[in-house]
């Protein structure tokens, strides 16, 4: 009787878990992405700046 009330509540926490894994509601949140993460995403960042820039310039010049 114990033992299957605490499988329950096991598998309650687990669906539980995973539901609020599957619609990122965790508790936890994300990590703060490390110095490289962080200057990669930058760069990218100005990359695609850079490319918009070049759009709007040829958008305007025809």
């Amino acid at each position: 009787m114990i033992l299957r009330r605490l499988i329950g509540r096991a598998v309650n926490a687990s669906v539980d878990a995973g539901i609020n894994a599957f619609s990122r509601r965790g508790g936890k949140g994300r990590a703060q992405p490390s110095p490289e993460e962080q200057a990669e995403r930058e760069r990218i960042r100005e990359i695609r700046q850079a490319r918009r820039a070049r759009r709007a310039e040829q958008d305007q010049n025809q």
